[in-house]
C-alpha cells in the first residue's frame, strides 16, 4: 500500500518541478495572438508529460535498487 501513496508522491513532486522549469521557457514568442488557451492547454500537457516521464524514471531507479 505505500509503494501507491509513493508513487502519488513522486508524480506530483515531479509535476510542480516540471512547472517550475516549465517557466524557464519563453512561450510568448511562440504563441499566436489569441490563442491564450491553446497555450495553457499545451503547457500543462507538458508538464504532466515531464512529469510522467521524470516520475516513471525514479521509480524504476529505487526499485531497481531495493
Amino acid at each position: 500500500m505505500y509503494k501507491f501513496y509513493l508513487r502519488v508522491f513522486m508524480y506530483l513532486f515531479c509535476f510542480f518541478v516540471s512547472l517550475i522549469g516549465l517557466n524557464a521557457i519563453d512561450f510568448n514568442r511562440y504563441i499566436k495572438k489569441g490563442h491564450v488557451i491553446s497555450a495553457w492547454i499545451l503547457y500543462f500537457v507538458l508538464a504532466f508529460s515531464l512529469a510522467y516521464l521524470s516520475g516513471s524514471f525514479l521509480m524504476a531507479i529505487t526499485y531497481y535498487f531495493q
